[in-house]
């Protein structure tokens, strides 16, 4: 199984930077963790949601945006 996040712009349109990160991972929480440490700076790439996916299937979809 791999686990990957797929990257969208905040209106819901793939984003159009072409140098974002490609990770993938051997579990989730892997990839959770990797999210948590890396949000900010997709964020201010251009990323607005994200959706983290095993293998072709999604699990789920959340936006980027700080916590006020």
């Amino acid at each position: 199984m791999a686990w990957t996040w797929r990257y969208f712009e905040a209106d819901g349109a793939d984003p159009l930077a072409e140098d974002l990160p490609s990770e993938s991972f051997t579990s989730r929480g892997d990839a959770e963790s990797w999210l948590g440490e890396n949000w900010q700076e997709l964020a201010e790439g251009g990323v607005g949601r994200v959706a983290l996916l095993e293998d072709d299937r999604e699990v789920y979809a959340m936006a980027l945006e700080p916590v006020e």
